[in-house]
């Protein structure tokens, strides 16, 4: 059964390894962070990422227009990995956002 289990397991390992690299950038970071802040309960989780998610896709477009006076680009959402990359990345907030989540809880729980 293992055998069987294993490859599943790998597979979404994966994809919260890659979303962590992602997202553990400077962006990213302050992205989780804010997003950490704004979770009220835990079982918001999931919809404070697709938020965070958006935020950072968004913010991966205009950084270069307002910064760099770069050329306004949409991201190409119909090259072969584009959506495997945002499910990553939604797997990353998930990850660093719970991380953030929690250090927040001890320290609130420590300040009574």
């Amino acid at each position: 059964m293992w055998a069987t289990v294993q490859p599943w397991i790998d597979w979404i390992w994966e994809y919260f390894r890659t979303g962590f690299h992602d997202v553990n950038q400077v962006l990213g970071l302050l992205i989780a962070i804010a997003a950490a802040y704004l979770l009220s309960r835990y079982s918001r989780i999931f919809v404070i990422a697709l938020g965070a998610l958006v935020f950072y896709v968004i913010a991966e477009v205009m950084i270069p227009v307002v910064a760099n006076h770069a050329q306004f680009q949409l991201p190409n959402m119909v090259e072969q990995g584009y959506w495997q990359r945002l499910a990553a990345i939604y797997a990353g907030f998930l990850l660093i956002i719970t991380v953030f989540y929690v250090v927040k809880r001890m320290l609130l729980r420590s300040g009574h």
